[in-house]
């Protein structure tokens, strides 16, 4: 079993019974204690849970839960490099993109670094992107800001400012959370705010984001469906996601 999809399982017991133990995980997934307590550790500090002695109990706020960079980018791996592929597709050869910060748009950042194309000019608030995309031939700006620590981003007055004055080809957003009514959300307002800014600065919005953000609602919504034009992810939404993403004429790209 993958270390994600343990995650994954320990998250949904603590969410079922409100409590796990050290020796009752070991015991079901044959791994020691020490690597438990590591994999508690990681997700006490994603909020998922709060460590106790000998286990750990369900935590609070979920909608306020925000996951490191480096938590994200190791879940749905597989699922993220089939977007970021499909996402290069529709990157142009020529003219200006935005890159917000996260995991997904992390994974366009990679596969766009070994393609060479001298016409392209980058734009993002990420540290992590900006220094991935530098050596892809074309222009790179990071655009500066108070830097988040969790994520990596730069955030604030001056952040926002700057991707407001900004008109852009194409932007591909990420998100935490994408739900029928209430759109597109996050959990920190200082990102919220970065990422409204982006929406608006671009001809054209992409919506990266795999199948494990449907209808899920984080704290703040920073844009409503009706403001993107596409979505790639990895498995087609059903039910009333579906239905209002047709309704806000979203393109649904299933890589």
């Amino acid at each position: 079993m993958f270390a994600e999809e343990r995650y994954r399982q320990i998250s949904s017991l603590v969410s079922a019974d409100g409590r796990v133990t050290v020796a009752g995980l070991s015991s079901r997934f044959g791994i020691t204690k020490e690597t438990v307590r590591r994999d508690l550790a990681l997700l006490e500090n994603d909020g998922v849970l709060r460590r106790v002695h000998g286990g750990a109990i369900a935590g609070s706020g979920a909608t306020t839960n925000e996951p490191s960079l480096t938590s994200r980018s190791s879940q749905h791996s597989p699922e993220k490099k089939r977007i970021a592929q499909a996402a290069l597709a529709m990157t142009p050869a020529t003219g200006a993109v935005v890159l917000d910060a996260g995991s997904t748009t992390g994974a366009l950042a990679e596969v766009l670094a070994d393609e060479a194309r001298p016409g392209l000019a980058v734009v993002t608030h990420s540290v992590p992107i900006a220094a991935l995309v530098s050596g892809a031939g074309g222009s790179v700006e990071l655009v500066g800001g108070r830097v988040r620590a969790l994520t990596s981003a730069a955030v604030g007055s001056s952040t926002v400012a700057h991707f407001s004055r900004l008109r852009a080809d194409v932007a591909f957003v990420g998100a935490n959370g994408i739900a029928a009514g209430f759109g597109l959300s996050t959990p920190d307002v200082d990102e919220a705010a970065v990422k409204t800014a982006i929406v608006r600065s671009a001809r054209r919005v992409v919506l990266l984001a795999d199948s494990s953000k449907f209808s899920e609602e984080t704290l703040i919504s920073f844009a409503y469906l009706e403001d993107i034009d596409a979505l790639i992810t990895d498995r087609a939404p059903r039910g009333s996601l579906a239905d209002a993403l047709s309704d806000a004429d979203v393109e649904v790209i299933v890589a």
